[in-house]
């Protein structure tokens, strides 16, 4: 929506987020109320197909940007690797283009001897040479992609030691320069917008709303910016092999932290360790990542919410627990597949946001192997407003996570899902969530990665799930885990950075978002 719309707008809000928006259901809420209550939003994210896209949600716009990885890419891997791989083709395409070509050419030899019945001594000699060129083909492409260069070695170590001596917290621009992928492909259309404020989401997009900042004061203009923290980037789990990446990433963000005019986070306990981190003036507000109270209960398309136990194909009387969320290693979704054994005729539904990849096979993989295939069922993710009455077809919500700083620190958005689905929960010993589950009492704690403890939490919580459920009945427990509760913290903090902006909508920030229009994928992203 234009300036000049004729629906009267309470200022300009650019929000940006490193990702294609459909599976980022905070991001998604945010929109959608700041946009309900009266603001002019217009959410920016990445395109996953690299072509420019744009819909609405609720009364925000989207707009999804091409972001080219050009600068992601380290120079070694646009050169070749003349001493360990002289005979590889070069980058660039070539390897492949050359092993297509022969393909080709074998195919229609094929066909030119079926066509003729019988191969003439020609043909046998042109199958002969295809054949040949095939092998030394296939050669050079496998010396183009044996053994890649990885970034963790001592000379990248020394590597980052030195350009974070000598340039300190822009060490970032050597160590990873494909932050800058990000602000060729955001800042232009940032400026464009003219934003009065910029909500930047998490750490790549705090240094794309920092330089749109300070080019908006050399114009002239004042712009507000709200960065976002997700998580406490210090305590993420490394990126494989990349010595490189957390410094560079750390660097960037402490250079435009004090860049933010306000932040925002998901936790207590993360809200004290980035004003310690980075020095802040005042803590930072906290916006839970809750569910909304009361959920649509349709979608765009008018289709009711689809059924958890139906899709798993088992009847109401069969046990069955659901983990919702990101599947990876550190995630515990192993735990859950190794107690199946265990626990006799007990399901396990992964609703997760990709059902496909090769971490989720491996799961599937072992549970053959334990005889219980049959057992495990994966589901993809639903639309967010979806989410918890989707759930709340099971009979307990597992969080099995592992202990890594930010598993400690915050509940997270699976936490509150189960919790408005009304599920008891079984969950890892770390930190916050299991000091809120033993103070609730709406659950189990076990030991992370502990089989054994584990089976002895899920057979309690089956054994007298009411006990657990009946926690849900005191009013006051979900009153604060709600959306509605959390986008009315978020619009006063939008209202107290541009105190000209008319007075909100209250009844807009009451109500539930609007199942539509609705994004053109289903999905929701999770700590």
């Amino acid at each position: 929506m234009s300036r000049g719309a004729s629906r009267v707008r309470r200022g300009r809000i650019v929000m940006l987020v490193d990702n294609g928006v459909t599976g980022d259901s905070r991001v998604q809420k945010a929109a959608r109320s700041a946009a309900g209550a009266g603001w002019e939003v217009i959410l920016l994210g990445r395109s996953p197909s690299g072509l420019a896209e744009s819909w609405q949600l609720g009364d925000a716009q989207v707009q999804l940007l091409p972001v080219p990885a050009t600068l992601a890419k380290h120079r070694h891997q646009y050169r070749r690797r003349w001493l360990k791989a002289p005979l590889a083709y070069p980058p660039g395409g070539l390897g492949e283009h050359r092993r297509q070509w022969v393909r080709a050419w074998r195919a229609d030899l094929s066909l030119r001897g079926a066509g003729r019945g019988a191969s003439s001594p020609r043909l046998r000699a042109e199958e002969f040479a295809a054949g040949l060129l095939e092998r030394w083909v296939g050669f050079r492409v496998a010396q183009q992609t044996r053994s890649p260069r990885t970034l963790h070695g001592p000379l990248d170590r020394a590597y980052t030691a030195f350009w974070q001596r000598v340039l300190g917290d822009r060490a970032w621009r050597r160590l990873a320069p494909g932050l800058w992928d990000w602000e060729l492909a955001f800042g232009p259309v940032v400026d464009k917008l003219a934003p009065d404020l910029i909500h930047a989401n998490d750490f790549r997009m705090l240094g794309v709303a920092a330089r749109a900042k300070i080019r908006a004061a050399a114009a002239g203009r004042t712009v507000k910016v709200v960065w976002d923290a997700h998580e406490f980037l210090p305590g993420v789990r490394p990126v494989r092999h990349n010595a490189r990446w957390l410094p560079a990433h750390a660097a960037h963000e402490r250079e435009y932290a004090p860049y933010a005019d306000a932040v925002l986070t998901v936790s207590d306990s993360l809200a004290e360790l980035l004003r310690s981190t980075h020095g802040l003036s005042e803590l930072p507000t906290v916006v839970l990542n809750a569910p909304t109270a009361q959920p649509a209960p349709t979608d765009a398309d008018g289709e009711s919410v689809p059924d958890l136990r139906t899709l798993c194909g088992v009847g109401p009387a069969v046990p069955l627990l659901t983990y919702s969320g990101a599947a990876a290693e550190q995630r515990g979704l192993g735990t859950m597949v190794e107690a199946l054994p265990q626990l006799d005729g007990v399901h396990v539904a992964f609703v997760v946001n990709k059902p496909d990849s090769p971490y989720v096979q491996g799961l599937r993989d072992r549970a053959a192997e334990l005889g219980v295939a049959d057992r495990v069922h994966v589901l993809p993710y639903v639309a967010h407003w979806q989410v918890v009455p989707f759930l709340a077809g099971a009979d307990a919500g597992v969080i099995p996570i592992h202990h890594w700083p930010n598993h400690e620190i915050a509940l997270i958005t699976k936490f509150f899902e189960y919790s408005h689905a009304r599920l008891p929960l079984v969950v890892s010993d770390v930190r916050t969530m299991a000091a809120t589950v033993r103070s609730t009492g709406q659950g189990e704690v076990f030991r992370a990665e502990d089989v054994a403890d584990y089976v002895r939490a899920v057979r309690l919580v089956l054994a007298d799930p009411q006990r657990y459920r009946a926690v849900y009945e005191q009013p006051e427990l979900l009153a604060n885990w709600t959306w509605e509760a959390q986008a009315r913290v978020l619009d006063d903090l939008y209202s107290r950075l541009l105190p000209g902006a008319p007075h909100r909508d209250d009844d807009a920030l009451a109500a539930p978002p609007a199942a539509g229009p609705a994004v053109p994928a289903l999905g929701r992203r999770v700590s």
